[in-house]
This record gives C-alpha cells, structure tokens and sequence, in this order.
C-alpha cells in the first residue's frame, strides 16, 4: 500500500467495546509546519462512524466525501462501503492519483482504504496511518498491554503524544473520537 510519508498521525485503538479514533492537527508543507490544529476526524453515519485522513488534506477530504456516499448507500455498513470505495479507487483514472489514506471505524470494528485497491483489518486492536503511524502504533501496543486500566481514548490520547516526540510531523494538538463497537 502506498503510503503518504508526511503530513499527519492518525491512530486507531480497540478496547472494552469502543475504538478511539485520534489524530494529531499538525499539517507541513515541504519543511514548513503550515498549521497545528487541522481537523482530520470526522463523524458519519449519524455519528456511528468515524474517519480520519493521513495524506493530501484536499485528497482526504474528497475521499471521505465518497465513503460517506457509500456508506449511505450501502445502509451505514463500513466493510461494504469500504469495499465500493476501495474498488472505486482502484478503477477510476481521476481516483487513482489521490494521495491519502483512510482509517474508518464503526460498530464492525476498524479498516485502513488506500488507493491500490487495499482494505486492511488489523490483526490486533490498533491501526495507524502517516508519517507517525509506525510510532504511534507501537505505543499503543505497548499501553494496552501495560496499562489495562486506561480506555481506548486514554491509549490512543498517549500513543500520540508519544509519537509527537518522536515524529517532527506529528504535534501534541491530538483530537480523538470514540465509537462504540458491536463487541
């Protein structure tokens, strides 16, 4: 899957029958941080869904823009909406050269669409994207082993801030988003 190298964290954590969607604000362009607290979540499906972008901030947006019509069409079903948009993607010329990724959770659990045609189900409670992913996503790993008591929400808040200080294009202006699971 083509990754987007720079531009955002998104971070994704599965606990006690909720997935925390988080993201950190910072956007650069080229060495330059250009603004520190971007909206990169956003909520669909009457709320019961939510989306975070890593990549060109436009693509994202388009991209979230057809999910959610997937979604609509496809009664509010994640896994199916991602599959049609992950088809669309994959076939049409214009899509193609999008330059995002997309991090979807909802009561079925969470999914990561990228452009080659890809949807990825973890195989553990944590999924990330961007340029901090790697980072954040090891952070959560090791939260959720060691830290039973926090919620979703407080791993994926903390995972992020630990990839802040690794990542130069991840800040600590962290938004996160909670959504209940079928579990």
């Amino acid at each position: 899957m083509k990754q987007p190298h720079r531009s955002t964290t998104i971070l994704a954590v599965r606990r006690g029958g909720e997935i925390a969607l988080a993201a950190d604000g910072q956007v650069t362009l080229g060495d330059q941080v250009i603004k520190a607290r971007a909206a990169k979540l956003r909520r669909l499906g009457g709320g019961r869904v939510l989306v975070g972008f890593a990549g060109a901030a436009a693509d994202g947006l388009a991209l979230i823009e057809r999910f959610e019509k997937r979604l609509e069409e496809h009664a509010g079903s994640v896994r199916r909406a991602a599959v049609e948009l992950a088809k669309d993607w994959r076939t049409d010329r214009s899509l193609r050269r999008l330059e995002a990724v997309l991090v979807v959770a909802g009561a079925e659990g969470m999914l990561m669409i990228g452009g080659s045609g890809d949807v990825l189900e973890p195989d553990d409670d944590t999924l990330s994207a961007g340029s901090g992913g790697g980072y954040a996503r090891a952070a959560a790993r090791a939260l959720l082993s060691a830290a039973p008591k926090l919620s979703a929400s407080e791993v994926a808040r903390q995972a992020l801030g630990i990839a802040a200080d690794i990542c130069i294009y991840t800040n600590r202006e962290i938004a996160v988003e909670t959504v209940r699971t079928g579990a």
